[in-house]
């Protein structure tokens, strides 16, 4: 079972790049975030089309994720749990209904700039919910992933530049101390459990040419259960596809799981 996870920044705007990207690669499941897109104007059509069922947690303009399956998917949920009162649309859940039935979690974490002030303590609190929601997914001993954009740079060797975001919520003790905590849970984070070398990156930004200068960050992850991680056979960066036109800032980030 391959399955990706793509910050699109926006459909409308990816809306050649990413069906493309899908003849290509030909994931079993997608994990889309940032799909700027209220779920009644998703374009579906383009992907049911090819066979996908389409599963959309959408919001005018900003955020939004969706899951995209060639499998059947069951159980399917919106928004993380832990605070009623959040209407950003960041997070959503499904089982799919491969050979061995993987739950899958696909999330948007906040960027949390600037900081200090209320963007962070929001990122900090939705670390905390969904460090929560791992611990009830744990206890199912179930096999279950949570991927998609963390908006975290987990170590100084996943940026080209490590000075320059030293400041930044996305590099912060705060925030790679929340992230080493999922981990901590006995979470396996799947590319760095195959691949160890430094400036592997998942985001290159629009400005300043940082794509020609290779000038990136490794912000997009897949983590995985101990039941999950126990079927992993291979991770990839699809980095070819910010060269490409009409690129996304982000590129696509895979895993096969024997399932």
């Amino acid at each position: 079972m391959k399955i990706a996870s793509f910050n699109i920044n926006g459909v409308k705007a990816r809306i050649e790049t990413l069906p493309r990207w899908l003849d290509e690669a030909q994931p079993d499941v997608a994990l889309l975030q940032e799909i700027k897109s209220v779920d009644e104007n998703f374009p579906r059509e383009i992907f049911e089309d090819r066979g996908y069922t389409v599963e959309t947690h959408g919001q005018k303009s900003f955020n939004g994720v969706a899951i995209l399956s060639k499998l059947p998917l069951e159980d399917v949920t919106r928004g993380l749990p832990g605070d009623a009162t959040d209407e950003q649309a960041r997070y959503i859940e499904a089982t799919v209904m491969g050979e061995t039935p993987i739950r899958v979690c696909g999330l948007y974490l906040p960027n949390g700039n600037p900081t200090p002030g209320p963007k962070y303590d929001y990122k900090l609190a939705w670390m905390k919910r969904l460090e929560a929601r791992a611990i009830e997914l744990l206890t199912t001993e179930e096999p279950f992933l949570m991927a998609g954009d963390y908006n975290v740079i987990p170590q100084d060797e996943d940026a080209k530049r490590p000075d320059v975001w030293q400041e930044d919520a996305l590099a912060l003790p705060h925030s790679r101390a929340a992230y080493r905590r999922l981990l901590n849970l006995g979470l396996t984070e799947a590319f760095r459990a195959r691949n160890a070398a430094a400036g592997q990156f998942t985001f290159w930004d629009y400005q300043a040419g940082a794509w020609n200068k290779d000038d990136g960050i490794r912000i997009d992850h897949f983590l995985l259960s101990p039941q999950c991680a126990d079927l992993l056979q291979n991770v990839q960066i699809d980095k070819e596809e910010r060269g490409r036109s009409k690129p996304s800032d982000h590129v696509p980030i895979w895993i096969d799981l024997a399932a």
